[in-house]
């Protein structure tokens, strides 16, 4: 039986990244809303109370029956979880004088607790409440301090239970993963045997037993997830895998040359379709980025599915969906946040049944089993790229010479950020190394690619913009375009990426002097929120 740690999803913004970080101690869990726990599960070692937007106190907060699961399984509560145990239990939890937001330190500890066990005096740990603990619940101890929170953890002293007010998770917290780690493993006794080999391994038996001898079409987007998705279904069905690859004329330069290639050394089976024609005629004339998403989802299909209907008896539709866009997809009050095209079930008329070999990964999950797969590094470490692809980088109406001035802009900058290295030590280098880059540390430093430092870059037209300029004795009234880097985990955040400067000037240079009708290179330095990674 797989063992398993339930977390509990409160609301808060960090629950996915706790998840990975149980993940990364090779051990399964499974995020759920806070009203689910799957009572009767013998498979479950653990479980873990999220943070949340919402104080004890709100009449709107977010309540579990505790009794389903304390004094039978270890709980480690994390911030509002840790307000909610002893609130349920009788502690007292107020409103701080100040919200306690920010890097604290661990000034007092119980290192002989075993959630503290490897910690080193004045570890620091991250703080964002603004409720706090003022009295703990009868049969409880208090087990780690701050300056100012002095039930910054505590823990029963009759059943399993912990509690922390700071954050563990995140990397501010230095000793968070140690600090997972001696929940998971120690206390919650994970035989850490979730691993992308045994993924591999296990899934690879499931698809056989599951789809036997049927035929399975998969859509590729030459995108890390689908890909990875056909290259374990070719492992387990072989030539009972058809895919389809759909050019609609707004993919990166080369791009569908290039991945169709990738795709004929990985052994599969693809069938690409240059549909580049019907989609330009479709959006010509049409600016509203809603509008160009609705025609490109639409035509998309139609051409998928004159393919697909070429494929005689085939049974199943394969997917590259992921973890988060499940998670996603729906949040704990049941509306929408986000809507994902590979999320919503099946077009009724394909009569196919959905096959999702990645339903249970997280991005960096997905990236390890596609090294373990032996792929190509360029494909794994390949960043998003939104389905309409850059239709929605190019402000304003679409046409072939627009896409055109975009792909040689975008080619010089996503070419510099693979070739230009950077050394990083501490902070950084640990949330490089935990996405699952491969590099070697070298007296506390690796040294990496732009490219793999960041979660995304773009490149942006803003065809509705000319700006002038002068090259040699002529003055130019030419479109500017702009660049995007961001640094994320999830991309339900992100933070614009601090470029060096003789990188940026090189390429502003490169891309003036070489792209034809482009006089002007800017820096997009807006966070999300309030901004998005895409301008469209």
């Amino acid at each position: 039986m797989q063992q398993k740690i339930i977390i509990l999803d409160f609301g808060s913004q960090t629950t996915q990244l706790i998840g990975r970080r149980v993940r990364e101690l090779d051990t399964f869990c499974e995020i759920l809303p806070y009203n689910k726990f799957p009572v009767g599960d013998e498979s479950v070692i653990g479980v873990i109370l999220s943070g949340s937007p919402f104080s004890v106190h709100d009449p709107e907060a977010f309540k579990v029956d505790l009794s389903q699961f304390v004094g039978r399984i270890p709980v480690l509560g994390i911030c509002y979880g840790a307000q909610f145990i002893s609130f349920a239990n009788g502690g007292k939890v107020e409103k701080a004088d100040s919200r306690e937001y920010g890097r604290a330190n661990l000034c007092e500890f119980d290192c002989s607790n075993p959630l503290f066990k490897g910690f080193v005096p004045n570890s620091q740990v991250w703080m964002s409440h603004g409720d706090t603990i003022t009295a703990i619940p009868e049969g409880y101890r208090c087990i780690a301090s701050t300056a100012n929170v002095k039930y910054a953890a505590y823990a029963s002293m009759v059943q399993p239970v912990w509690a922390v007010q700071f954050h563990p998770e995140v990397f501010h917290t230095t000793q968070g993963t140690q600090l997972l780690r001696n929940f998971v493993v120690d206390i919650c006794h994970s035989r850490q045997d979730w691993s992308a080999a045994s993924f591999v391994d296990t899934t690879v038996a499931e698809l056989k037993e599951q789809i036997g001898e049927d035929r399975v079409i998969l859509g590729l987007s030459g995108g890390v997830d689908s890909s990875v998705a056909a290259v374990l279904l070719n492992r387990a069905i072989g030539k009972n895998l058809t895919c389809i690859f759909v050019d609609h004329g707004m993919l990166r330069k080369n791009e569908f040359r290039d991945v169709m290639h990738d795709y004929e050394c990985l052994g599969l089976n693809v069938i690409g379709v240059d549909a580049s024609e019907k989609f330009f005629a479709d959006l010509a004339g049409v600016s509203d980025p809603e509008q160009k998403r609705k025609i490109i989802g639409r035509d998309f299909i139609e051409v998928f599915n004159a393919e697909a209907k070429k494929i005689k008896d085939a049974k199943w539709l394969a997917q590259g969906t992921i973890y988060p866009d499940r998670i996603e997809s729906l949040n704990i009050t049941g509306k929408v946040i986000k809507s994902h095209h590979n999320v919503g079930g099946l077009p009724k008329e394909m009569h196919l049944s959905l096959c999702e070999p990645l339903k249970w990964l997280f991005k960096d999950e997905v990236r390890r089993v596609g090294r373990q797969l032996g792929m190509p590094e360029h494909l794994i470490t390949r960043h998003p790229f939104p389905g309409p692809g850059l239709a929605v980088r190019i402000l304003g109406d679409i046409t072939p010479e627009k896409v055109r001035i975009l792909q040689d802009a975008d080619d010089i900058y996503i070419r510099g950020l693979r070739e230009y290295k950077v050394k990083l030590s501490g902070e950084e280098a640990r949330r490089v190394l935990a996405a699952g880059v491969p590099a070697n540390m070298k007296d506390g430093e690796i040294e990496v690619s732009l490219y793999d430092q960041i979660w995304q870059a773009c490149t942006i037209l803003l065809s509705t913009v000319r700006s002038v300029g002068v090259m040699g004795d002529e003055r130019t009234y030419e479109h500017p375009v702009a660049l995007r880097a961001v640094t994320s985990t999830d991309a339900m955040t992100a933070d614009w990426a601090h470029l060096p400067y003789d990188f940026m000037a090189k390429v502003s240079n490169e891309i003036i002097n070489k792209v034809r009708g482009v006089n002007r290179v800017c820096y997009d330095i807006s966070s999300k929120p309030p901004s998005t990674i895409e301008w469209e």
